[in-house]
């Protein structure tokens, strides 16, 4: 009986190996990185880990390192005649109607161009490939921790098969929110394309000012921060309002009370922020 049981257990194996080797390979999603700033160096360091997409930077100095399962290419003619399903457009606003056609060629038919370029129009985009394929994608600097928050748009005749490519490169970046027009994109772009800076200049003052109570700079610094990170957890795990957290928080005439009169008298810090996000904003448009 064990000499049977054996002998039915390596058939069963050989059986299963028959399959896996008959069954075909779902073909990697080939993506070029056209240049690779700090945004798209950001958003590399998370896709890099993505199940079934394989990345080539195209990077003319060759001085920034990647990893060593991402080819890096300095010039057209170093990738002879590869086909990408996705081309990622990662240079300045300014050099794109330069640099594109030299690389068009590289994208499959049907393919996909997705751009970080702030201010640079689907239909610039269009212009210059004939590709009606186009995507845009405005993310902030967290994505380099799979913590960023993107805005993106699509032209009208971006295919269903692209956009959940999109929503796979991005996921893996963190959140991202689809939005009906380019103008809106710019509005994402001065809510949470620049809203970390904001986020450290806020904290950087906060850590001056608690500098000036006597706290050392390290001290200061781990004081403001881990508070920032314990609040904002807080409010990301609850359904509440933020003015009933603060409330919640906030003892008539007690510190916080009297911590909280002084940094919006008036409602200013309302006013400063409308200012802020509109200011970006209009500098978005003025980009376009």
């Amino acid at each position: 009986m064990s000499s049977s049981t054996t002998h039915r257990s390596t058939k069963s194996t050989k059986s299963t190996k028959s399959k896996e080797a008959t069954e075909p390979r779902q073909m990697a999603t080939r993506v070029l990185m056209l240049g690779c700033g700090s945004m798209g160096g950001a958003l590399l360091e998370q896709w890099q880990h993505i199940d079934d997409f394989e990345f080539t930077v195209v990077s003319p100095s060759g001085l920034r390192r990647f990893p060593d399962h991402v080819p890096q290419v300095r010039s057209p003619g170093d990738l002879g005649s590869q086909q990408f399903d996705i081309m990622v457009i990662g240079v300045k606003p300014q050099m794109i109607a330069e640099v594109l056609p030299n690389y068009r060629h590289f994208l499959a038919p049907r393919g996909l161009y997705l751009s970080l370029a702030a201010g640079f129009s689907c239909s610039s985009l269009i212009k210059i490939t004939g590709n009606p394929c186009v995507a845009r994608v405005m993310p902030n600097l967290p994505v380099a921790l799979g913590k960023g928050v993107s805005g993106l748009y699509a032209s009208e005749d971006l295919e269903q098969q692209h956009r959940v490519l999109v929503d796979q490169l991005m996921a893996a970046a963190g959140h991202a929110l689809w939005v009906s027009s380019e103008d809106a994109l710019d509005r994402v772009t001065a809510v949470a394309g620049s809203g970390p800076g904001y986020a450290f200049e806020f904290a950087r003052a906060w850590i001056e000012a608690a500098q000036g109570l006597g706290f050392s700079p390290d001290q200061a610094r781990v004081l403001v921060l881990k508070t920032l990170q314990g609040a904002m957890e807080m409010a990301l795990d609850s359904d509440a309002a933020l003015d009933g957290l603060r409330d919640r928080v906030t003892s008539k005439n007690g510190t916080t009370y009297a911590g909280l009169r002084a940094l919006n008298p008036d409602e200013q810090l309302d006013n400063l922020l409308t200012a802020t996000l509109q200011s970006a904003y209009s500098r978005a448009v003025e980009l376009r």
